[in-house]
């Protein structure tokens, strides 16, 4: 966890930045990813761990969703936001949470069980439960391939004839899918057409580090680090 200063720059995506840093979520160094790549910078999710963060991790979300309705991206009427199991499941809550309280928008969550339940409540599926023709908006943390959406989206079809909308990432990696040209959240969208969004795309976040001091007045972000994330940009980023 990184202590930084008082914040100079209140765009969202500054702010998301300064969240990322002080949660531990945004880490250097050297990582191998799922995808095998050598990564100089991982977003790590398990870092939001207890109700503050998630609590704020939750209100960036809704401030997405909501811009995104203000801009005509999303439709007026969303009836639930959906979060894939496991990662999604708090994601989805805590979006919901801050989109009810703080902006007055009463909406419902769902997430998947990885098992159906043949007892009990039943089903496939927690929270709200889903409707033919209801608009859902998906959550999810940083899209490496696509792979989730790809298993959810046809689970969800198959409990009803349901509208998927949108999905909000916490961070687009802006990588390339496979052996494209295009990164995944491209061909996500050209995919399923929908739009996905992000609160911050990788750049920007390395922008905001750019001009971000610890408490003690230090650098947070080094020009070796950075010069290493443009290597890994120019060799796997999206054209």
């Amino acid at each position: 966890m990184v202590e930084v200063a008082s914040p100079q720059d209140t765009s969202l995506q500054h702010r998301f930045t300064q969240f990322l840093l002080q949660s531990g979520a945004l880490r250097f160094g050297d990582f191998t990813l799922k995808s095998g790549r050598q990564s100089p910078y991982f977003i790590n999710a398990g870092a939001f761990d207890n109700g503050a963060k998630i609590a704020l991790l939750g209100e960036f979300y809704a401030t997405v969703v909501q811009n995104a309705i203000a801009d005509g991206l999303f439709p007026k009427r969303i009836d639930t936001v959906f979060g894939p199991a496991y990662k999604g499941i708090p994601l989805a809550v805590s979006t919901a949470i801050a989109l009810t309280s703080a902006h007055d928008f009463p909406i419902g969550y769902t997430f998947d069980r990885k098992e159906k339940k043949d007892h009990g409540d039943g089903g496939s599926f927690v929270g709200t439960a889903l409707r033919d023709g209801m608009n859902v908006v998906m959550v999810d943390d940083v899209m490496t391939a696509g792979t989730a959406v790809r298993e959810s989206i046809p689970k969800l079809k198959a409990e009803a004839n349901i509208n998927v909308v949108g999905l909000v990432l916490s961070v687009d990696r802006m990588e390339r899918s496979g052996d494209g040209d295009i990164s995944a959240v491209q061909a996500v969208e050209d995919e399923f057409g929908f739009p996905v969004l992000s609160i911050a795309n990788i750049r920007e976040i390395f922008d905001a580090a750019s001009h971000i001091t610890a408490s003690d007045g230090k650098t947070i972000l080094t020009s070796e680090v950075q010069a290493q994330a443009e290597r890994y940009l120019d060799t796997y980023g999206s054209r």
